[in-house]
């Protein structure tokens, strides 16, 4: 798959650390590694650091926030890594990438809760000053740190909205039109509902103005808040919702018992007794046998290659 996914040099193996190390990642180089092609970059020496280097900070002084050598402050790193940061980023927003993995805790490159010095203490609220401008400058890319993506949860719903960005600019195949849009969003109905009814509406209405736009600057619009509904994370409440949904489907096709098991192990998986796997198996299966159109291309169903198994412990 050409699914192109920003990482931290580090995170993808390569010797770039301060200390001539890295920071490989298993599941980003083990696992992904056949659906995504990366695309590294290491800011740090990008914007002209050596290897290995003295270690770098953020610091502040209520007025701005630098990045500095950590042993003598007047070594000043703080342009040239926002130039670097800036032309990069410029660069990476002409094509279609679809996420990006980066390095927590380093002060060019953490997403959150990366140490910022002041004169008598540090505090845990900053963002290393590359990954601030890629957020700012690109709201719809999907961005997690290589740490977090050892929790199921956070893991499952970076993989959601990797696959789902690509989904969108597949669907578009370099030209947006209403009736691409229009088709994208009916087979995210589900997955948009299990993450967040709100954003769900919204995006309802949105594309139920699509002929008002021109279709570039819409297609802008929606994609951006597409992925920050997808952003929200999906929960049990929502996805018991949309499973109640797709069983509706079959309320003609099942008989009683069928019914009636289908009903039971949504009402487990409610409970927190099942994964969602669970009643998703058993939905698929019902609609290999009574086909349906309509259902069979909802992504909540698909959202990425099972052989991922990230589904295992929802």
């Amino acid at each position: 798959m050409d699914i192109k996914v920003g990482i931290s040099s580090c995170v993808n193996g390569e010797s770039v650390r301060f200390d001539g190390g890295h920071k490989s990642n298993k599941f980003a180089s083990k696992v992904l590694a056949p659906y995504f092609t990366y695309v590294p970059i290491c800011p740090e020496v990008g914007s002209g650091m050596s290897v290995p280097r003295p270690t770098i900070r953020l610091i502040t002084n209520e007025e701005r926030i630098a990045l500095v050598d950590s042993k003598d402050a007047s070594l000043d790193y703080t342009d040239s890594m926002v130039e670097f940061s800036q032309k990069t980023v410029d660069r990476l927003k002409e094509t279609e990438m679809c996420g990006y993995i980066v390095c927590a805790n380093s002060p060019s490159c953490g997403m959150e809760r990366v140490k910022v010095y002041s004169k008598n203490s540090a505090t845990k609220n900053g963002v290393g000053l590359y990954t601030q401008i890629l957020m700012k400058e690109m709201p719809w890319l999907p961005v997690e740190e290589d740490g977090r993506l050892s929790d199921p949860v956070l893991k499952e719903n970076f993989i959601t909205r990797v696959f789902c960005l690509n989904d969108l600019y597949k669907s578009m195949d370099g030209e947006p039109t209403a009736g691409k849009i229009i088709a994208f969003h009916s087979r995210y109905k589900y997955t948009l509902m299990s993450h967040s009814t709100v954003g769900y509406k919204n995006l309802g209405k949105l594309v139920a103005k699509v002929a008002e736009y021109d279709i570039n600057e819409f297609f802008a619009i929606y994609r951006t808040q597409l992925m920050q509904t997808m952003t929200i994370r999906a929960s049990r409440k929502n996805n018991t919702n949309v499973l109640m949904h797709l069983q509706g489907y079959f309320k003609k096709e099942l008989e009683s018992p069928q019914k009636v098991e289908l009903a039971q192990i949504i009402q487990d998986y409610n409970q927190g007794l099942l994964p969602l796997l669970s009643p998703i198996t058993l939905i698929k299966h019902h609609l290999g046998i009574h086909s349906n159109e309509y259902l069979a291309k909802q992504s909540f169903l698909n959202p990425y290659p099972q052989e991922l198994r990230l589904r295992y412990g929802l």
